[in-house]
C-alpha cells in the first residue's frame, strides 16, 4: 500500500428498492471503480489510495449482495447495474466521472458509458477480456477458483491458471468470492445483448492489458483498438500480470491509470 493513507468514508445511495454502499477516498475528480466477477470493492484498496494521493476522489460502490449493498439479484441486466452506478455519480456531484472496471467490472463500466454518456468522461478497462467467449478450460478454472468445497491446492491451481502470471502468488485471491453475486452478474451479462454495451458509447478508453492474461492472448490484444480506432482507444501493457492484475502489479496499474487521467485533464 502507498505510504500516505486517507480514511475511507462509507455512505449509501438509494434508488427505489436498491441500496448501494459506497466506499470513498480523497477529493477531486470522480473515479468510479467496479470489481471483477463475484469480487468485492476492497479489491481496489490499493488503487483507491493511490488515486486519492494523486488528487482524485475514488468511489467504490459495492456490488449488490456485498457489504451494505442490496437490491434485486434475479431478472436483471447490465443496464440495472449501470443505473446503480449513475445513482452513485449523481449522489456525489454528478460527475462526469471516470469509469474503471476490472474484468467483469468493465462490462458495467462500458454499459454506464453507453447508457449515461453525460455522466462518464472516460472508461478505463483493467484486464478486459478480448477473446469471446472465454475458452472452456479457462471457464472451468474460473469456476473452480471460487468453489469453497474444493481442496485449497486445487483452487490455487485453478487461480494460477485463470488469473495469475507465472511466479505470482494466487493465494491472495483465495478469499473474497461471493457465489450468489457471481451468479447474479453472469445472468445479467447473459441477459444483455453485447452490442448494447460493448462500444462504451463514445467515451475515450484506456485499455490496460496484463501481458500474461489467458483471456487476452497476444494475437487478441489489438482487437478493441482496431475496432474503435487508436484515436479513441489507448493501450497499455502491464508485464508480469495475469487477469487478476490488481494484486499482481498495483504500482504499474496505478501509474498507467493516473498518467492517463492527467493527460485527459
Amino acid at each position: 500500500m502507498p505510504a500516505t493513507t486517507t480514511p475511507v468514508k462509507r455512505s449509501f445511495v438509494e434508488r427505489g428498492d436498491v441500496r448501494i454502499e459506497v466506499l470513498s477516498l480523497g477529493t477531486g475528480p470522480l473515479v468510479v471503480m467496479i470489481p471483477s466477477l463475484g469480487r468485492p470493492a476492497e479489491d481496489f484498496d490499493d488503487l483507491s489510495q493511490r488515486l486519492a494521493n494523486a488528487g482524485y476522489c475514488a468511489l467504490r460502490p459495492q456490488p449488490r449482495g456485498i457489504g451494505g449493498s442490496s437490491g434485486p439479484m434475479k431478472g436483471i441486466t447490465l443496464h440495472d447495474f449501470a443505473r446503480d452506478v449513475a445513482a452513485v455519480i449523481d449522489g456525489h456531484g454528478g460527475g462526469p466521472a471516470i469509469m474503471a472496471g476490472h474484468a467483469f467490472g468493465n462490462f458495467v463500466a462500458r454499459t454506464t458509458a453507453a447508457d449515461f454518456p453525460k455522466l462518464v468522461k472516460a472508461v478505463v478497462l483493467l484486464g478486459a477480456t478480448h477473446v469471446w467467449p472465454v475458452p472452456p478450460d479457462v471457464r472451468a478454472s474460473i469456476n473452480k477458483s471460487h468453489d469453497m468445497s474444493l481442496p485449497v491446492a486445487e483452487r490455487l491451481q485453478a487461480l494460477k491458471h485463470a488469473f495469475f502470471a507465472p511466479g505470482n502468488d494466487p493465494a491472495v485471491w483465495l478469499d473474497g468470492w461471493r457465489e450468489d453475486v457471481m451468479h447474479m452478474e453472469r445472468e445479467a451479462t447473459e441477459s444483455t445483448p453485447r452490442d448494447e454495451w460493448w462500444h462504451a458509447g463514445s467515451a475515450p478508453i484506456l485499455d490496460v492489458q496484463p501481458a500474461n492474461d489467458v483471456m487476452t492472448p497476444p494475437e487478441a490484444r489489438n482487437r478493441y483498438r482496431d475496432e474503435f480506432s487508436a484515436g479513441r482507444v489507448t493501450m497499455t501493457l502491464i508485464p508480469n500480470a495475469g487477469h487478476a492484475l490488481l494484486p499482481e502489479q498495483p504500482e504499474a496499474v496505478a501509474t498507467a491509470v493516473i498518467d492517463y487521467l492527467k493527460k485527459l485533464g
